[in-house]
């Protein structure tokens, strides 16, 4: 045991018999063992994240899939469709296979042998889209759910579903501590994980954020990873057609109504075209609203073919979660959701503001 640990356990120590509250993700000992029983042996696993994937989503997956190859496992990530160009930087990105540009069909087969199939970062089947249908194919494999979201669904062999969490990265980051240790950690995986636990914080900012998540970024730390450069690589790389695009939905989109305390923005693809959108580009824009000092609740509507993306942002106790759930068939966190509509824009529109008085209507706004 090195100094920084040494110091870390007799500070939680200290912390247990004075009974101060670190904010201890408890992942039960049946789970962690059922889990290391599943894959004490070498076997064929891939690994899933959602739609539109994240830094969560991405790094979590890197991250698991780096320490089960060093148990000599064989492991195939796949994304839905491609990760938003900010975070190509992120170490052995290249090996995930993209669904949607899967012409040599390496997702399908990857899935048709697996043993295990690892769910991260999503809880229904729903979020991968067509890629959900390949997963049916295969009766034989093992799933498993690591995640963070509200309401998991039950079509999982094991389930560590802890939405407390702040991400699912902090969550990998507890697996691999209590299966294999801290000293498994490479610098490689901390960087993976770092990016996923300060994305989905806000940059550790939101409520969230307990002492244990800052424990796990001082261990992450330790491997020697660049935290300025991290940040630089997520936050400070967007294109210029992104910055205009930023610009232009603040100044000529967003709709500030219900007394100043709900806010909507919308982007069609028309508009997307115009400033050379990629895909991440208006990541991020749903939280702006949230800066004005009576904001309680925003929204962003993205244009896509077949429907539009609905994304919810909300203050304290504003539930988006519910009002995703209940208006547009989605879900997510208390203070971060998402969902679908299938009407046009301007019906959307109308639909989220007719929703909005009705849920304050309800005393839940």
């Amino acid at each position: 045991m090195d100094k920084i640990e040494a110091i870390l356990c007799i500070y939680t120590y200290f912390c247990y018999i004075c009974e101060i509250n670190l904010g201890f993700m408890e992942i039960s000992t049946a789970k962690i063992e059922a889990l290391r029983e599943l894959i004490a042996t070498p076997r064929s696993i891939v690994i899933l994240s959602h739609t539109n994937p994240d830094g969560d989503a991405v790094g979590s997956s890197l991250a698991w899939a780096e320490i089960l190859r060093k148990q000599g496992h064989e492991v195939t990530c796949i994304l839905p469709n491609r990760y938003p160009y900010y975070l190509e930087f992120m170490p052995n990105i290249s090996s995930v296979v993209i669904f949607k540009q899967d012409d040599k069909g390496a997702a399908k087969e990857a899935l048709k042998r697996a043993d295990i199939i690892f769910c991260l970062d999503f809880h229904l089947l729903s979020r991968l889209d067509q890629l959900g249908d390949l997963i049916d194919e295969n009766q034989h494999a093992k799933r498993v759910l690591i995640d963070h979201h509200l309401d998991a669904s039950e079509d999982f062999d094991l389930m560590l579903s802890y939405p407390k969490a702040s991400s699912t990265c902090y969550l990998v980051a507890l697996l691999v501590e209590r299966l294999f240790g801290i000293e498994h950690i490479s610098c490689e995986m901390a960087e993976n994980l770092f990016v996923g636990m300060m994305t989905d914080t806000g940059n550790f900012a939101f409520s969230s954020v307990t002492p244990d998540v800052f424990r796990v970024v001082s261990l992450l730390a330790e491997t020697g990873i660049s935290i300025p450069d991290i940040h630089n690589h997520v936050y400070n790389s967007f294109t210029e057609g992104r910055a205009r695009l930023f610009g232009y939905v603040i100044n000529r989109k967003m709709k500030i109504f219900h007394g100043g305390t709900v806010a909507h923005m919308s982007l069609t693809e028309d508009e997307m075209r115009r400033f050379w959108f990629q895909q991440g580009d208006s990541e991020g824009f749903v939280n702006y609203p949230l800066t004005i000092k009576k904001m309680k609740m925003s929204a962003m509507f993205t244009e896509h073919t077949d429907f539009i993306r609905v994304s919810l942002r909300s203050r304290g106790d504003i539930d988006v979660n519910l009002f995703a759930q209940r208006y547009f068939n989605g879900g997510g966190h208390k203070n971060a959701a998402g969902g679908k509509s299938f009407m046009t824009m301007d019906e959307t529109i109308k639909h989220y503001e007719k929703c909005v008085k009705e849920y304050a209507a309800e005393g839940l706004l």
